[in-house]
């Protein structure tokens, strides 16, 4: 399964934000076959292009591309790393991980903690990023030869495959929203479509939304949708805030969202029996849909949200029949439109 074999790559692979120029290639060589042009802009994120039949109208497709992770800020005397994260790590979740420094050469460390036997047991406070250490192995001259302040840091950390349908890994978010783009773009594959299709996979979402605020920018859409994902249901957790994993993904309804586009969606889903859960943001949702909706002049906007449990881990989990779920409802969403059901469906 081609969109299994790129999530792996991606979500085994380095792109922190600011830092996702190395995953070009591997976009390229499973998006490239299915579009009719493939480039980086200025910025870095990368615009996927598949020609309209007309090209009487501009869609835009947004998933964001980076990760969370971490950055050396000093060596000290020992060859101890000190680290500041780049993104919303949960920290407590660092402690004992495997980590690649991402230095002249890659090297593998872990973040260590001193054992129970020497704290007294105390377990009730988190270990603050501060305070944390990766231990590569070298004393401070061989250290400070092979690592600079600024290096990168990510998680080391295979996706696996759990039980009944579930994957686990790192970068989950948002790499599941970046396949399940791969899943609609190869639903389009030999689909003509009115409307020019533009997939971007933005950088920096992680930081502040950029990419997206420069892609859209740029690109003018009539309407754009981003996908991302959304807090999965555990148990300890209520109903109301979050979505469930195997029920396909969550559409968005609130300010951030055109209704319109909601209304539109839905009836999509129902249409063509695709699994889909509501999802109440009332304000900015702090996704790319939010950049893409005040963009220039303003475009109108949608949300589609993957169910993600454990987010900004080294564990999200997700269900791969959501994110096939989620390529199939934007696909159909492409198909859907001339320029002029798109102009009537865009009035207010």
């Amino acid at each position: 399964m081609y969109g299994k074999a790129l999530l792996k790559k991606l979500s085994e692979s380095s792109g922190v934000s600011g830092y996702e120029e190395g995953l070009f290639e591997t976009v390229s060589e499973y998006f490239k076959p299915l579009s009719d042009e493939i480039r980086q802009d200025a910025l870095g994120n990368i615009v996927i292009f598949k020609k309209g039949r007309t090209s009487n109208g501009k869609i835009m497709l947004a998933a964001h591309l980076d990760e969370i992770g971490l950055m050396v800020k000093k060596i000290d005397k020992n060859g101890y790393l000190h680290v500041t994260g780049i993104g919303g790590f949960d920290q407590r979740v660092l402690p004992c991980q495997e980590v690649v420094v991402h230095g002249r050469e890659n090297h593998f460390g872990v973040i260590g903690i001193l054992p129970p036997h020497i704290t007294g047991g105390d377990h009730k406070n988190s270990i603050k990023l501060e305070d944390l250490r990766i231990d590569i192995g070298y004393d401070y001259d061989n250290a400070s030869e092979k690592v600079s302040v600024g290096d990168i840091v990510t998680i080391r950390r295979d996706l696996v495959e759990l039980s009944n349908g579930r994957l686990a890994g790192k970068a989950l978010d948002d790499r599941a929203g970046v396949v399940s783009l791969y899943e609609a773009l190869s639903d389009l594959k030999d689909v003509q479509h009115d409307i020019d299709c533009y997939i971007v996979l933005t950088v920096q979402e992680e930081v502040g939304t950029r990419g997206a605020i420069t892609s859209t920018y740029g690109i003018e859409p009539d309407l754009g949708i981003a996908v991302d994902v959304g807090f999965g249901k555990t148990p300890e957790l209520n109903t109301h805030d979050t979505i469930e994993l195997s029920k396909g993904p969550a559409i968005s309804v609130g300010g951030n969202t055109h209704p319109n586009i909601f209304k539109g969606l839905k009836d999509l889903a129902k249409e063509y029996s695709i699994p889909y859960q509501i999802e109440v943001a009332p304000g900015a949702t702090g996704t790319d849909a939010w950049a893409m909706q005040i963009s220039r002049g303003g475009v109108a906007t949608g949300l589609l949200s993957i169910p993600l449990r454990y987010m900004h881990t080294s564990v999200e989990t997700i269900d791969y029949q959501d994110v096939k779920h989620t390529g199939r409802l934007l696909s159909k969403l492409v198909t859907h439109f001339n320029s002029e059901d798109l102009e009537g469906f865009l009035c207010y």
